[in-house]
């Protein structure tokens, strides 16, 4: 058997959009992971249908490559925030990060996040300034603020002493020289083995392993991925799983050991310690679990993960038209479906309620929640979904607090004020306010997240769609009292049927509309914003009345304005608490909790008693 290659673990790390998973496909192509004709897409790593339809990482990944004889296992990293869940177990896997910074927008909230987590787990980076070709790139001025970032997260003068490199990871080439615009990644392979230390671990003691991914498999169940921390293991070992304070979890046996080469996982008999494994064979191990050989009887310690901030309610579907578009509707099924996901993602926490109807949905922002709701629909689940809530808490002084975030706004400078309005009414402070060059400006805002739900669309909106808008969970803090929320009513259909044209010509001057002609509607359900503030009752499926002198064709040239046809994601950030979004795998409709307007009337009564 051929010795095995020395490993270097590493994590690439980085703000949204910055190229991480673009600079990985260039590792790949360069250290020959993949043959000279072999067709593969771009960004391979976001295998995800969301992924690749958002151009975003949501879930982290494992992969390897081979160069110069040392296999590099390389982990590719979320950006969000919302999925940081899976950031903050990752970074104990490696012994070294690339921290991958834009040479024009620089250091943002979530390259903070991120480097924060690893530097205090003693990790040394390796800065690359990437996307150095860039016009408006302002690379020094960038690597000066990444020196503050490191010395406003503590950073040891080790890790204040970092390497760097420019590159551009889309035409896959890097340098120590910031003008250099051709060549190749030699000098990040090269970086990476004389930087990054070996694994050093102890081969010789018991086997132990802290599971840090899981997924499942039709033919293996549980696949658990993490690094080797101790030991040997062979595929039939007896092992054992224990949770945080060392209470046995279960008994069973590696039926399975996976390695990483490049795309694939390929099965390996044995794996020691330092290797990257996904391992089957225990079925209710779960993450953070250590997993190790019978005489283990200590557990390795497992990074705490940070608590979630947003709850939503996902109910049955109650509709008159529920069951005609999914497949997936009763309570039973959306329960077992949402702890599955619990299961795999330790970000979020399932509630069920007293009715058995409805289940309570805790995570770490608006986006995790709404990807999660975009597959279970994709997934033929039938859904009704509330207004999100942030989870409030009491400190020690029975005070109550709410989450805060730091948002950071790059705006052109014309829309800065509307945006600094906007925000203060949101009760939020502005920290910081500079210019950030070619007429931009960057504000740092620091704002509970309760008065950020439904922001984001009006921010477009105000800033005609240029703005870019950045958030992160920053503490709990004082409750800052009552916030504004959305200032118009709604339009709500007084019968069941398709809507008609003509009836929607009419209602155009009430406000704006949501529906087209022949769009199937309820009694109850949302149609269109009213330009005032309360909600109206309207009928959307009023035809014209025909006579002997008004025949049908006189006015067939109804032009109407298109409607407002809002994404989940606006659907969610919109409606009022009085409101549910209700998604299937077809439509997306806004409506009433309530339907009839009798029940509606009382239940706004008792509010106000």
């Amino acid at each position: 058997m051929s010795a095995p290659l020395p490993l270097r673990n590493i994590a690439i790390i980085a703000h949204v959009d910055h190229g991480k998973t673009t600079l990985v496909d260039q590792l790949f192509r360069q250290s020959g992971t993949f043959r000279e004709n072999q067709r593969i897409e771009e960004r391979a790593m976001d295998s995800n249908d969301l992924e690749k339809e958002r151009g975003i990482t949501i879930l982290a990944k494992c992969t390897s490559v081979e160069w110069n004889g040392t296999r590099i296992n390389i982990v590719d990293t979320p950006g969000h925030a919302d999925f940081g869940g899976e950031v903050e177990r990752i970074l104990s896997m490696v012994d070294g990060v690339i921290l991958l910074v834009d040479s024009s927008e620089g250091a943002m909230p979530q390259t903070k996040f991120v480097t924060g987590k690893a530097l205090a787990l003693g990790l040394k980076p390796i800065v690359v300034v990437n996307k150095i070709d860039r016009p408006d790139g302002r690379a020094q001025e960038v690597l000066d603020e990444v020196f503050d970032l490191f010395v406003n997260l503590d950073a040891t003068d080790e890790q204040c002493d970092f390497p760097v490199l420019y590159a551009s990871g889309r035409n896959g080439y890097a340098s120590d020289d910031e003008s250099a615009r051709e060549g190749n990644l030699e000098p990040l392979f090269q970086k990476i083995v004389e930087h990054v230390p070996a694994p050093n671990l102890d081969e010789d003691g018991p086997f132990s392993f802290l599971a840090t991914l899981l997924d499942r498999d039709n033919f293996m169940g549980r696949v658990l991925t993490g690094r080797v921390q101790s030991g040997k293991i062979k595929v039939n070992d007896p092992i054992r799983a224990m949770d945080g304070d060392g209470n046995i979890v279960e008994v069973g046996r590696a039926s399975k050991l996976l390695s990483f080469r490049g795309l694939e996982r390929v099965p390996v008999d044995e794996a020691k310690a330092g290797d990257i494994i996904a391992l089957a064979g225990l079925e209710k191990a779960t993450v953070a679990n250590t997993i190790a050989d019978p005489s283990v009887e200590v557990p390795i310690k497992a990074q705490p993960i940070d608590p979630p901030t947003l709850a939503m309610r996902f109910a049955v579907n109650d509709s008159p038209y529920a069951g005609r578009e999914g497949d997936k509707v009763t309570s039973r099924v959306i329960r077992d479906r949402l702890l599955r996901e619990a299961e795999t993602n330790v970000a979020i926490k399932v509630t069920e309620s007293a009715d058995k109807d409805s289940f309570e949905v805790a995570g770490r922002g608006e986006l995790q929640l709404g990807v999660l709701i975009e597959t279970m629909r994709r997934e033929g689940f039938e859904l009704g979904i509330s207004r999100p809530r942030v989870l409030f808490r009491n400190d020690d002084n029975g005070q109550r607090t709410e989450p805060y975030e730091q948002v950071v706004i790059d705006v052109d400078d014309e829309y800065s004020s509307t945006v600094v309005d906007k925000m203060q009414r949101r009760k939020a402070e502005l920290m910081e306010m500079r210019p950030s060059g070619t007429g931009k400006t960057r504000l740092t805002f620091s704002a509970p997240s309760r008065g950020l739900i439904g922001y984001h669309g009006e921010f477009l909106s105000d800033t005609r769609g240029t703005g870019i808008m950045n958030r992160l969970f920053e503490r709990y803090g004082p409750h800052k009292g009552p916030i504004e929320g959305r200032i118009n009513g709604v339009l709500i259909s007084n019968a069941t049927g398709e809507a008609v044209g003509y009836a929607l010509n009419n209602l155009e001057e009430r406000g704006i509309l949501f529906v087209r002609p022949q769009d199937k509607l309820y009694e109850g359900m949302v149609i269109g914003e009213n330009a005032k503030p309360d909600d109206l009752e309207v009928n959307p499926m009023r035809s014209k009345q025909l006579t002997n002198f008004r025949s049908t064709g006189k006015d067939d040239a109804i032009r109407l304005t298109p409607p407002k046809i809002m994404t989940l994601e606006q659907a969610i950030a919109y409606i009022d608490d009085d409101e549910m979004v209700e998604v299937t795998p077809k439509s997306i409709r806004l409506r009433k909790a309530l339907l009839d307007p009798h029940e509606r009337k009382k239940a706004s009564r008792k509010r106000e008693d």
